[in-house]
């Protein structure tokens, strides 16, 4: 389950005094009063957990919770009667469910709230999008097997078709492998032009958050993300993960808690795209990513998984990994290296995994520039600083910045890193991202003396 916060309300000084060992937040005030609720920043995500004692008026809480936008409520019985008793008020509070002491205290809870947390915030979800005309599932550009995957199956949860829900990204597949799983699987994507959104009755993104698209989106219904939150924008549903290696895995938590049969493509696309994410759980992966591919896995197609994999090894991809080699920097266990100006975008990343695998490297700073974008990927072993923290120190004010402790990339256009930079051509500007890293490691350095 993810980390939550937790903040006591409590009727009196007296009991308030009493729960004070637990550590947590508390606050005195009346439950039955709608306004205690909206004074603690209830919100539609919050989790109310209601302790019936017999002694309130439990309509008379639940009406103030309802009031003040709560929806997902539980109310907590010592006793069986206590939740059969509390389950007739169902007709007027379907949002309600039940729970015993026994329950709450038993090893499985945290796994059955947490999903039926999920199951709530899903069908919230699924009925705003269900009487939408024209719905738009966005990708990022270029998008990846997780990007691809994550689309088809919130495709699945919004129970629409390729007609009436289409994924689509600005940009399209140019990766040989990515192509290969569009091909292999018949996924159907768009690429659509920035002017064509506007025609879409709600849109969800998937994988990527709004600030990818400055200034494109009229606006922005839900998102399902791993990546590090960004600021600055309003989504009416979302759901961000940061400590999950793949934006499928939410996903399969959403499928599993709404009980949706996962077609064997959906299931093989999904399968590979945690792998692929998370290379093979060597990368930002968690439990709930292994729990994901457990269960994935005996329906997913395991021959097309690897048919997909394939060899990512090609003789161009060769030629940029022997370039980087001539050309690259080793200091300090960092090695960067400046590409040129290769073909396709996807060449940096895979230059910076491949040096990264090297004895004695423990960052690399790749970097290349493509169609007059500066791109720069950055890896490292995961112990040492926040690879997303040096990207966007650098280029968050020139352009789009983020990742995650181990992996991270930054966009920006080449005139404004020559604005912020300098003018710099091959090995000159290899030098100036070598120094950036290498100040970035150092204050750390510096600040623990």
């Amino acid at each position: 389950m993810p980390h939550a916060d937790v903040e006591l309300m409590v009727e009196s000084a007296t009991l308030a005094r009493r729960v004070a060992p637990l550590g947590l937040p508390v606050a005195i005030a009346d439950p039955q009063r709608l306004d205690s609720f909206v004074k603690a920043g209830l919100t539609p995500g919050t989790v109310v957990l209601i302790e019936d004692n017999g002694r309130k008026r439990l309509r008379k809480v639940l009406d103030a919770v309802a009031g003040a936008g709560g929806t997902l409520v539980y109310v907590l019985g010592s006793r069986p009667e206590d939740v059969k008793k509390a389950e007739t008020l169902r007709s007027d509070f379907p949002d309600v469910n039940t729970l015993t002491l026994a329950e709450l205290i038993g090893p499985p809870l945290l796994t059955e709230f947490g999903r039926s947390v999920t199951r709530q915030k899903v069908q919230q979800y699924q009925h705003y999008f269900r009487d939408a005309a024209r719905v738009l599932i966005l990708t990022h550009n270029d998008p990846d097997p997780d990007a691809l995957a994550s689309g088809l199956a919130l495709r699945s949860l919004l129970r629409r078709t390729r007609q009436t829900a289409i994924i689509g990204c600005l940009q399209g597949v140019t990766r040989p492998e990515n192509q290969r799983m569009v091909k292999l699987l018949d996924l159907g994507y768009e690429v659509l032009t920035p002017d064509q959104l506007a025609a879409f009755d709600k849109i969800a993104l998937v994988d990527v958050q709004p600030h990818y698209f400055p200034g494109l989106l009229p606006h922005t219904d839900l998102v399902i993300d791993h990546h590090p939150e960004q600021p600055g924008y309003t989504a009416v549903y979302r759901d961000i993960r940061p400590h999950y290696g793949s934006t499928s895995t939410i996903l399969t938590e959403h499928l599993r808690a709404v009980d949706i049969d996962v077609s064997e493509r959906t299931a093989t696309a999904m399968l590979y795209a945690i792998k692929s994410d998370t290379l093979f759980f060597n990368r930002q992966a968690n439990s709930a990513d292994l729990d994901a591919f457990t269960y994935l896995y005996p329906r997913a197609d395991a021959t097309m998984v690897r048919k997909m994999e394939g060899s990512e090894i090609t003789g161009e991809r060769l030629d940029y990994v022997i370039k980087a080699w001539q050309t690259g920097r080793m200091v300090e266990h960092v090695f960067c290296a400046f590409l040129g100006e290769p073909p396709r975008e996807d060449f940096v990343p895979y230059v910076a995994d491949f040096y990264l695998q090297l004895e004695d490297v423990h960052w690399t700073i790749v970097s290349g520039v493509v169609n007059d974008t500066f791109v720069v990927s950055v890896r490292n072993l995961g112990y040492s600083r926040n690879a997303g923290d040096f990207v966007r120190r650098w280029f968050n004010d020139i352009g789009s910045a983020g990742g995650h402790r181990t992996m991270a990339k930054a966009v920006v256009p080449v005139e404004a890193f020559q604005r912020k930079f300098g003018t710099y051509e091959g090995s000159r500007i290899n030098q100036r991202m070598l120094e950036l890293v290498l100040e970035f490691l150092h204050e750390v350095k510096q600040a623990a003396r």
